[in-house]
């Protein structure tokens, strides 16, 4: 379905729908200054054609959802030392957006799929509506415990690097910063990544929206206890070479979660390269025939 609009809350909310209404749902939540497009048309179709309704949508500050200006300039280096007070909201607040998106679209129930800071979302929405959701599958992402999840030097510098605000310059460098914390077991789809950039620039490009993004991750704090108390089926996913979140922060996840499968694959860095898609989606499914099972139990 074409890309429309919900009003969320106070902010527009961009979506777009995949597959048959009356299948069981199955909400896309995407990453750290990455719109939508980051789970690509193709990939949403293989999980439609699995048999579900599949939903990706544009964060807050990302895209044509809303930006959420007017707060304290974001203060990424303050936050970094432990001073968070720059922040304009947190990942609850996010999580309540997509909250109102599944409302919006009268979904009561719904599997999760969340990638990076989406997988963070994610574990947010099953912690504070624990019964609004059939399944959790977290992908390359952490518990927000700063004792796990470490990036390597070469992803702290992929995420402070400040983009360049021309379109050419924008897309060579979303090029550059894959290449540093991408895939190197896969082959690397520079002309995709390129088009996916410079469509993204075209959406909406909001660096401040990103810092704002980037703020509510530091000051959300660990949610490591919080996932204790889950008893969704929950899969785990992560790159054995992720260099922007370490995969400490994919094992203390599923360590955290109870009954919760682990999956590390070989060569995946912070990325969803084209070559893991059947086995993700398989991961993905397989997590929601488990939920399933468990509830016909």
């Amino acid at each position: 379905m074409a890309e429309q609009s919900a009003r969320v809350g106070g902010i527009e909310i961009a979506y777009e729908t995949f597959g048959e209404r009356d299948d069981p749902a199955l909400l896309l939540v995407m990453g750290l200054g990455t719109q939508m497009l980051g789970w690509d048309e193709e990939f949403c179709g293989l999980l439609a054609g699995r048999g579900f309704f599949v939903v990706r949508f544009d964060n807050r500050d990302v895209g044509r959802s809303s930006s959420i200006d007017g707060g304290p300039p974001p203060n990424v280096g303050a936050a970094l030392a432990g001073d968070t007070s720059s922040a304009s909201y947190l990942l609850s607040d996010m999580a309540d957006d997509a909250f109102g998106l599944l409302d919006v679209l009268k979904i009561d129930k719904t599997h999760l799929v969340g990638a990076s800071m989406g997988g963070m979302i994610a574990q947010a929405m099953a912690i504070a509506h624990p019964e609004r959701v059939l399944s959790l599958t977290s992908i390359m992402s952490t518990t927000g415990s700063s004792d796990v999840g470490q990036p390597k030097p070469e992803g702290v510098a992929a995420l402070l690097r400040a983009p360049a605000s021309d379109r050419e310059g924008f897309a060579a460098g979303a090029v550059e910063a894959f290449r540093a914390i991408g895939s190197k077991g896969f082959a690397f789809d520079e002309e995709g990544l390129r088009a996916r950039a410079l469509r993204s620039y075209d959406r909406g490009f909001n660096p401040l929206g990103v810092a704002r993004q980037l703020m509510a991750i530091t000051a959300s704090g660990d949610r490591t206890e919080a996932l204790g108390t889950l008893k969704v089926p929950t899969q785990v996913i992560h790159g054995s070479i992720d260099a922007l979140i370490g995969v400490s922060g994919g094992e203390a996840t599923a360590e955290a979660i109870p009954g919760a499968r682990l999956e590390i694959i070989e060569g995946m860095g912070h990325d969803l390269p084209r070559g893991a898609w059947p086995r993700i989606v398989d991961l993905i499914v397989g997590n929601t025939e488990r939920a399933a099972a468990q509830a016909c139990a």
